[in-house]
Parts: structure tokens; sequence; C-alpha cells
């Protein structure tokens, strides 16, 4: 009781102190994986109060007239940490933030980011602006103190999908790559200079894809135009970092497997309780998160199948 009762006050302390905690929290190494470029890995977990929500992947891009980051983390400390780990790579100031969708654990750490331009697609800064504060009261519950001191920032900037997706920054190329499917807008960004395609939730490697607001055919579409990007190194927003295309087709198959499953047991006419209990087969139940991933997929994929099936 007590426990939980220094939880809740610790998640109002004033957002003043809040730096003061983030390396305490988020011990954040970025690793080089091409020239100017660096990744923090997630954990390949579910969110919880060890890991602090830090579970998916973020990196940056040091170029010529400052850095690039990708994605903010799941809290105000985490992003502070980000700020700091970057502090001492290089002394050029970030110059630009790019969300690649609207899942917490990829935006909440924005507010760390004052001052400096903050850009999604459409889709995505209407989902923060209108789902952002549930989201982040969710991870309230999920992660506890370590949410200290955040607040949901909406991005400021819109990608125009009809503009010229190629944007320079020095001698670094960037392809911005509008998608959908494991969300409603997905953002790949791709290093024309290093080869680096930075794919966000649109390519999990070694861990179950997180479905709930999932589009089997747009998700397969997004990633061909993955696979079609010329990419040399890939990083998944959930995994570890490949120079193949293992994580991609791994995806693309989980998928597949996944959509014929539910299809499969709308047909039979299976409830959700039965579908979800099935014991899965051995390539995907050696997935991380599972089965909790795969009985949330039924949660929130199955009803609509059913209905159809039923219809």
């Amino acid at each position: 009781m007590w426990a939980r009762c220094i939880v809740v006050l610790c998640l109002w302390l004033p957002c003043a102190v809040a730096p003061a905690f983030a390396d305490g929290y988020y011990d954040l190494a970025p690793q080089r994986i091409a020239p100017d470029t660096y990744v923090f890995l997630g954990a390949l977990e579910a969110f919880d109060f060890d890991n602090h929500g830090a579970v998916a992947n973020s990196g940056f891009i040091v170029t010529e007239q400052g850095v690039v980051v990708i994605d903010t983390g799941p809290s105000r400390l985490y992003g502070e940490a980000m700020r700091a780990a970057i502090a001492r790579v290089t002394e050029r100031p970030v110059v630009r933030v790019y969300i690649t969708h609207a899942h917490a654990d990829h935006f909440l750490g924005n507010n760390a980011f004052a001052g400096v331009p903050i850009a999604a697609l459409p889709a995505t800064a209407q989902t923060i602006r209108s789902a952002g504060e549930a989201m982040a009261r969710h991870l309230y519950d999920r992660v506890g103190a370590a949410m200290r001191g955040t607040s949901v920032v909406v991005p400021d900037e819109i990608i125009d999908r009809r503009a010229d997706p190629l944007v320079d920054y020095g001698d670094h190329r960037l392809e911005l790559i509008a998608t959908a499917g494991h969300s409603p807008a997905d953002l790949m960004i791709l290093d024309r200079r290093t080869g680096v395609l930075f794919a966000g939730d649109v390519v999990f490697h070694d861990r179950a894809p997180a479905t709930p607001h999932g589009d089997f055919a747009g998700w397969q579409r997004a990633l061909t135009t993955a696979a079609d990007s010329g990419f040399r190194i890939v990083v998944p927003g959930h995994g570890p970092v490949a120079e193949n295309d293992t994580p991609l087709e791994q995806t693309g198959a989980y998928l597949r497997w996944l959509a014929e499953r539910l299809r499969a047991g709308a047909a039979r006419g299976d409830s959700a309780a039965e579908l979800m209990f099935e014991p899965l087969p051995p390539r995907w139940a050696a997935l991380a998160v599972q089965p909790a991933e795969y009985r949330r997929s039924v949660t929130y994929l199955y009803p609509a199948l059913e209905g159809a099936t039923l219809k």
C-alpha cells in the first residue's frame, strides 16, 4: 500500500525536477550502426516497472547541419536521457525530430525536445492530439514513476505526402516514406547516404508484432515498400538491427499466419476465448512477448472478423 502511494506521489512531482532523475531510470548507450548513425535498442519485453517503458528502438543521425532524431521514447525522462547521450557523441544541436507513428512508446519523450521542430504524418499528429493523454495515462499505470514530468506534445510540423519526400541534412539525404498498416500512419526514414532504414513498427525482429491498430493488407504493402527501398541496414521498431531482410520476412510471415488463424477460427465458429488459448507453432511461440501479444491480437482483431463471418 505504501509503495503504491509513493509511486503515485512521485508521478506528481514538478516537471522541473525531471532531468535530475533521467539517468536513474534510463541508462541509454547509443550503438553506432553506420557512419554518423546511432540506435538506442529497447528491451524485448512488454511495458513494466523494471524497463520503465523503454521497449522501442529510437535513434539519431549526426549531420553537418545538426542532429536528426527518430522517435523520442516513452517519457520525458527517456527523452532527457536521449539528449544527454547525444551530447556525449556530438556537440551539434538537435535540429529535427521525426515521429514514426502515434504509439506511446515512440512519442511521449517529445516534451524533452522543447524548441526543436517535431515532424510527423498528418494522421499521427491528429491521433496524438486526440488520444495522446489517454495513452500517457495508460503508460503511467504500467510504468509508474519513470513517467514523472511527461506531458503530451503534438508534432508541430506536418509531413506533406504530396511534397518531395527527399530532405537534405548536409550530405545525408533522407527519404521520408509514408505508409500505413501497423497504425493509420507509419513513417519510415531511409538515409540514402548510409542505406539505413528506420522502419518504425512496420518491422519487428524476434519480437511478436503488436497489432491493436493493425490492418493486415496495408501492413503487407508497407513491408513491400520497405523491401523495395534499397536499404542496406534496417532498424526495426522493436528488436535487433539487421543487415538483411530477415526482419521483414519474419514480420510478414507472422502477419500472414495470424490473419489465417483468425479467419479459420471465425469460419469454425470458435469463440475468442477458445482461439486465444490455442497453442502457438514453435516458430511464433519463440518470439519475445508471446503468448501475450498473440492474445492481445485476438482481443483487438477477432471480433471484427467474427462479425464479418457471421454476417
